[in-house]
């Protein structure tokens, strides 16, 4: 489950990967709905003169133009007196009362250990686990007449057309990709339902039914069909009017070249209650924003990226990158020892000027996750001090000689009777400074204060639970009590990190690891309980290092702009804006950082410490 649930529509322009690629290659490549329809019809044309018919399968992710492009296509088909015929997969899936209550387990209706019904379990079966066998066997038989006895073209769309039940009736297999955020936006603007609903819910029951069943199983689906080439085109569809044709041939050759450069995300932007302004000021977010609380600069399931090809400009689910180059990205080992998932994720929580902290929380463990949410692993978090103002804090622990259970009792009864409390009398706090590196391993209970800017970063969660403990009595942007979760916060909550320890473990003084006479690395934040080092590398003009085994993420945390270089193939770079978060792909080996501004950088480093395939 992510916090995902209302990004502003904004597409950053200017994380762009600018990528040198095959001109022929890219001539493959269409640039438009009608042109993507036009190509085809000319594959299909072309089947037809060997055949008296042709059936085209259309997959794709969730809230996939699929009814508006296979129109385009039938009239691609019609205007050259080519007779076609449509079917929806939304005729196979199970009734929504049936499909309702097979999904229960999945998305309990406890509203006394979640008032808001926020969580769930993550779904696995599978789309022929929503669909009903008898409809699918039907189709079948619809498809096997179609073949001995019709001419023209059968056009089979929606999600989950490309089954294993049916892709092997297929002449042609395209699959429709959506970036999630995209998706979340089409679900919120109404364009999209959740996979065999018979009707619109709230919001909320929507997306908290897509994050669990609908997300993941489009996303496995996906993963699976590209791994094994069972389509023959992949297509973008986050723009109804521009959906772009891609061969797989030439998406699989254009991501093999990416994972050959440093690589930036498109960043995904969120408001919130406590939400700043120096990052909203610092890239020009757009002037409506109210403000901005939340920046997934690298959040892998949740961001895009997009390569540019010489002005051709092409938008990928970053996940999606993932499952096709997960090994050359990660480094074999780590693809491996996290189920091909990117481990880690990256984003900026921003309470610069703003109107409070954030809430009082906690994080749980692998094997509550596991229990609880059929999740892959624990969520553990750190806080990089990228910013701070005055009178800027960190919580970080208990003090020493509280009672917790009194603490709990009395965050209780704040979200029980709304009775306030002074949480500062039972929560370790830390001032901070620029920085300053918080380790936050499960079970730590935490917050940003106000007035500071957090690079946050944190072990793999395909979603994210978060377990407010006390948020101050506030209100959401929409004016309702935010949600607290003590049942689930109070049963992970680690008792004994306490501020003793907490200072000796969790708020570590740098140690130097590696110098040079003109840089220094010094790792911020490392220990046993978390499976990356967090490190800073400190210099004037340049350094170099290598990737060999596992990947590198660099923050430009103070500097202006800053060169990263391939000394391999020095044609693979990207040059990079304070705050920018660029992944240094496995198999990119050593390379050159390059100061292209002024006065002392320094560059903090993410990489999977020594050991971690062991934990």
């Amino acid at each position: 489950m992510s916090f995902m649930f209302n990004p502003f529509p904004y597409d950053d322009p200017t994380a762009v990967n600018h990528i040198e690629f095959s001109q022929d290659l890219c001539k493959t490549i269409t640039d438009s709905s009608y042109a993507t329809a036009v190509t085809i019809a000319e594959k299909a044309k072309k089947i037809l003169s060997d055949s008296p018919n042709c059936i085209i399968g259309i997959d794709g992710y969730i809230s996939a133009p699929f009814e508006q492009f296979a129109g385009l296509l039938s009239i691609s088909f019609a205007q050259q007196g080519i007779k076609v015929r449509t079917i929806s997969t939304t005729t196979l899936y199970l009734d929504s009362d049936i499909l309702d209550k097979k999904l229960l387990p999945y998305l309990p209706e406890d509203r006394v250990t979640d008032p808001v019904l926020l969580f769930g379990s993550r779904y696995e079966e599978g789309y022929e686990g929503l669909m009903d066998q008898r409809k699918i066997e039907e189709l079948v038989n619809t498809m096997q007449r179609f073949i001995n006895t019709a001419g023209g073209v059968l056009i089979v769309y929606g999600n989950g057309a490309l089954i294993d039940s049916l892709r092997s009736f297929y002449n042609m297999k395209l699959y429709i990709d959506v970036t999630p955020k995209r998706a979340i936006l089409n679900i919120r603007n109404g364009s999209c339902g959740n996979l065999g609903a018979a009707e619109r819910k709230s919001i909320n029951e929507m997306l908290r039914r897509s994050y669990y069943v609908d997300f993941e199983t489009a996303a496995a689906h996906r993963g699976y069909l590209i791994r094994r080439n069972e389509i023959d085109y992949y297509l973008t569809g986050d723009n109804p009017l521009s959906v772009q044709l891609i061969p797989l041939p030439t998406l699989k050759a254009l991501f093999d070249v990416m994972v050959t450069y440093p690589l930036r995300c498109r960043p995904v932007y969120i408001e919130g209650v406590w939400g700043g302004f120096y990052i909203k000021r610092l890239r020009n977010l757009p002037e409506e924003m109210r403000n901005c609380a939340w920046v997934f600069d690298l959040i892998p399931m949740e961001v895009s990226i997009v390569a540019d090809l010489g002005g051709k400009q092409l938008e990928f689910p970053f996940y999606c990158f993932v499952q096709t180059v997960g090994p050359k990205l990660m480094g074999k080992k780590p693809a491996e020892k996290f189920n091909g998932y990117f481990p880690i994720r990256f984003n900026y929580d921003d309470t610069f000027h703003s109107s409070g902290n954030m809430s009082i929380q906690v994080h749980p463990d692998e094997e509550y996750v596991k229990k609880n949410n059929n999740e892959l692993g624990r969520q553990d978090e750190s806080y990089y001090i990228v910013v701070a103002s005055q009178q800027s804090k960190t919580y970080c622990g208990f003090k020493n000689n509280i009672d917790v259970e009194e603490f709990v009792e009395k965050a209780r009864q704040a979200e029980k009777y709304g009775i306030p409390f002074d949480h500062d009398a039972y929560v370790n706090s830390v001032p901070t400074r620029p920085g300053m590196q918080f380790l936050l391993p499960a079970g730590t209970i935490h917050a940003s204060g106000r007035n500071q800017v957090v690079l946050e970063i944190g072990s793999l969660t395909i979603g994210s639970y978060t377990y407010k403990l006390y948020d101050y009595l506030r209100k959401d942007l929409n004016g309702k009590r935010r949600p607290i979760h003590i049942y689930h916060g109070d049963k992970v909550l680690r008792r004994d990190y306490r501020e003793d320890w907490v200072m000796a473990n969790l708020v570590q003084q740098p140690r130097i690891v590696r110098e040079h006479k003109d840089y220094k690395e010094i790792i911020v934040g490392e220990h046993d309980l978390i499976y990356f080092s967090l490190r800073n590398v400190i210099f004037s003009n340049k350094y170099e290092d290598e990737t060999s085994d596992r990947f590198h993420v660099l923050v430009l945390v103070d500097g202006e702009k800053c060169l990263i270089r391939s000394l391999v193939n020095p044609n693979r770079y990207y040059e990079q804006n304070y705050l920018d978060t660029i992944i240094i792909p496995a198999e990119f080996g050593p390379y050159e950082v390059i100061n292209l501004g002024v006065g002392i950088v320094t560059m903090h480093k993410t990489l999977l410490r020594d050991g971690y395939e062991n934990d």
